[in-house]
């Protein structure tokens, strides 16, 4: 007979949220945007990252970044690349939350899409969540929309 007893499952609080954009702007130029390091002047959430201009993500480059919203200081491990694809990040913020972002771009008949996804596990999951998703649904728009402002700057007239 079984005298242990079973403990009960522990609640994980998952959160998971895609968002797409369409730009007019080409695959690499969004590319571009997105995997310099550097660059974070188009990101709602982030203001500036400790790495020089230009950098472009490689798996396995651990690197720190600004909120916007407070002066918290985040680590960013770069998990996967696939060039001209697929990006994504683990992100490392505060104890008792676990977040992963990731972006896909690719070309369509329309334009080019942007997926951005969000996904947020942790006891601290809810909280942190109410706080970044007015910023976390402009990712993927603000992304776009400064892709298309380079590709016009650089376009000669």
């Amino acid at each position: 007979m079984n005298t242990r007893r079973r403990r009960p499952p522990v609640r994980r609080w998952v959160v998971i949220k895609t968002y797409r954009a369409l730009s007019t702007a080409p695959v690499e130029r969004i590319w571009w945007k997105l995997a310099n390091l550097g660059d974070l002047s188009w990101h709602p959430l982030m203001a500036r990252a400790d790495v020089p201009w230009g950098l472009l993500a490689k798996p396995g480059i651990l690197f720190e970044a600004v909120s916007r919203l407070s002066p918290l200081r985040m680590r960013l491990f770069v998990e996967r690349v696939d060039q001209g694809e697929f990006l994504s990040f683990r992100v490392f913020a505060l104890p008792g939350i676990e977040e992963q972002v990731s972006y896909q771009v690719h070309s369509t008949v329309l334009g080019t899409q942007i997926t951005y996804s969000v996904t947020l596990r942790g006891w601290l999951a809810p909280l942190v969540w109410s706080l970044i998703r007015p910023h976390a649904e402009r990712v993927a728009q603000r992304l776009a929309q400064a892709a298309e402002q380079e590709a016009q700057r650089i376009q000669p007239i």
